[in-house]
């Protein structure tokens, strides 16, 4: 039993991914280290089992416990730094619960490894808050301080920060958390990749705000994330911008919250619990009060659900759109038609010329290099194919393996594979879009707000005014991207999967495992209000995928996490058996059919 001394009941949450340990342990503070267990801290304490020792971390201290019996003692405090804060704790049970996961699986992601000399500097040193800065408010920034959750569409044209050109998306966020700064508050912004977050960091260096970001990702090397993480437990007010995992960032006074690109593959966990930015947000946004701003160069199916339940206002930051035109294949069978090939010829004595294509051109670009006729259909191809009908004017070419983030200015040809488009000063002087009719017949329940996305992407990307032709492709997708209408096009597919009862009207989950599992699984999805969509057999087992109304999501995350401790808990056969199958679940995937 604890003894009278206040708060010598800590209670741990351990560092293990077993679901039958995933609750609150109480450990008894030993008086020898009452002054170091806080809320936060990184702890090792003794298991009841072989006589192991586990981490884990302190999220509160009481007074007085439940648990029968005399509680184990705390056995060392790993670190004085509560690196812990008690709102990222919150958030990651609300998130493991949502999926069925575990919290420390979310811990993982949400607090970086420990670099203990990283530590101990930042323990020694003088923290003082951040220093008060100026900033021009606005209406959005006001909005978001008084807690609204908002979905809009950038600024749709690259704008100049700083000698350097970025998205004005970037610029839009800069102004934005600099606004919340200059209240006090903190911003944290997610974007989808690398491209983006420097982009977002120039941004932000040419204003205000500069001095108070700090860059929570993966990117840079492990002392660094750990040091800006470590920084930003001291009192604010911060910018923290990141990939996916910054929406985990300790913030105690946060402002608002911004993901760029929420239907992003990028922003999809591929850790379980397998969480996506978006839906990570609106948790923390929830738990918080601060705003949110689901910004995105077109509207999702998702958000658009949002906005027609009001639970998202939609804004529009600023009018105007790019100057986009339909143009159709010309019946000659080549791959740009002749109105297209006009457009360059034109946009090329002003500037670069952007044409985006579906796959990357490798071997293309040697077979170009070379000067060889017969070349495959890739960014390759029509690199060669453009080069032959400009002769003297430079190709480039951006994919995944020729990496450019800008091209220089100057008339210039540039092929590149979608979301690989670097960007130009002042913007392209003419955008194509090429290959969407390909794009479009990709399986995914995504598919067409994504090619709307990419194609949007790209857009924005071209200077005021310059022509954007996406060639090939008629009908809702083609018109929603020529009238920058996306949100009515989001609308009307929103309306299909309505009636279709597919997401993001509902909501799926996947179980792989042992048939057994899986099917006992399934039934008592059943009970908690889930329909059985599809089942496959597994190479080791079976596969299923179930869908269910939001509102039911509690109860179907609830019976799966108690199937899953079964199964962890369900004796295993001893070697030379092999191990069974292990029973998974997987709640929203993203391609789930």
């Amino acid at each position: 039993m604890p003894d009278d001394r206040p708060g010598s009941v800590a209670k741990v949450v351990l560092d293990s991914p077993l679901p039958r340990l995933d609750h609150l342990f109480d450990y008894r503070v030993p008086a020898a280290l009452a002054d170091q267990v806080v809320p936060g801290v990184r702890v090792k304490v003794p298991l009841r089992v072989a006589g192991r020792v586990a981490d884990g971390w302190v999220v509160a201290l009481a007074d007085t416990t439940e648990a029968p019996g005399e509680l184990s003692p705390i056995e060392q405090v790993v670190s004085a730094a509560p690196v812990l804060a008690p709102e990222v704790w919150r958030l990651a049970r609300a998130v493991a619960d949502r999926g069925a996961g575990v919290a420390s699986d979310v811990l993982r992601i949400a607090v970086p490894k420990r670099q203990a000399r990283v530590e101990q500097r930042w323990l020694a040193a003088d923290r003082r808050p951040s220093g008060a800065i100026d900033a021009d408010s606005g209406p959005l920034a006001d909005a978001l301080l008084a807690g609204q959750r908002i979905a809009a569409l950038p600024t749709p044209h690259v704008v100049e920060a700083g000698g350097e050109w970025v998205g004005g998306w970037a610029a839009d966020v800069a102004r934005v958390a600099a606004a919340v700064a200059a209240a006090g508050r903190s911003t944290i912004v997610a974007v989808p990749d690398r491209r983006d977050l420097d982009q977002l960091e120039t941004a932000l260096a040419a204003g205000p705000a500069a001095d108070l970001v700090l860059r929570i990702d993966a990117t840079p090397p492990p002392a660094a994330r750990y040091r800006a993480h470590l920084a930003a437990l001291e009192p604010g007010p911060h910018v923290l911008i990141g990939n996916r995992s910054a929406v985990y960032a300790p913030a105690a006074e946060l402002g608002a919250i911004v993901v760029w690109e929420e239907a992003d593959p990028f922003h999809q966990e591929p850790l379980a619990p397998y969480a996506a930015t978006r839906d990570v947000a609106l948790l923390r946004q929830g738990q918080s009060g601060a705003g949110l701003l689901l910004l995105s160069s077109t509207r999702s199916t998702t958000v658009q659900r949002l906005v027609d339940l009001a639970w998202c206002t939609p804004w529009e930051i600023v009018r105007g759109r790019p100057n986009v035109v339909l143009t159709p294949d010309d019946g000659r069978g080549a791959r740009i038609p002749s109105a297209a090939y006009r457009a360059v010829q034109q946009a090329l004595t002003a500037g670069p010329v952007l044409v985006q294509v579906s796959k990357p051109g490798d071997a293309a670009l040697k077979a170009l290099r070379a000067g060889e006729a017969p070349v495959p259909i890739d960014a390759g191809r029509t690199a060669h194919e453009l080069g032959r009908a400009f002769p003297g004017v430079p190709v480039l070419i951006a994919d995944g393996e020729h990496v450019h983030d800008t091209v220089p200015g100057g008339p210039r040809l540039v092929v590149s594979t979608r979301g690989a488009e670097p960007r130009a000063p002042g913007g392209y002087r003419a955008v194509l879009l090429l290959d969407g009719a390909r794009m479009l017949l990709r399986e995914s329940l995504w598919v067409a707000e994504d090619c709307l996305r990419w194609w949007a992407s790209a857009a924005m990307l071209a200077a005021p005014d310059a022509p954007v032709h996406l060639v090939g492709v008629s009908g809702d997708v083609a018109t929603a991207l020529a009238t920058w209408r996306s949100p009515d096009f989001a609308a009307r597919q929103l309306a299909d999967r309505r009636e279709l009862r597919f997401p993001p009207v509902v909501r799926l989950a996947s179980a792989t495992g042992p048939v057994h599992a899986v099917e006992d699984l399934v039934e008592a999805w059943a009970g908690a209000g889930a329909d059985l969509l599809t089942r496959s057999r597994e190479e080791r087992g079976e596969r299923a995928v179930v869908r269910f109304p939001t509102g039911a999501g509690g109860r179907v995350a609830s019976v799966a996490k108690q199937a899953l401790i079964r199964h962890g808990s369900a004796r295993r056969p001893k070697p030379p058996a092999p191990p069974p199958p292990v029973l998974r679940v997987r709640f929203d995937p993203h391609e789930p059919l």
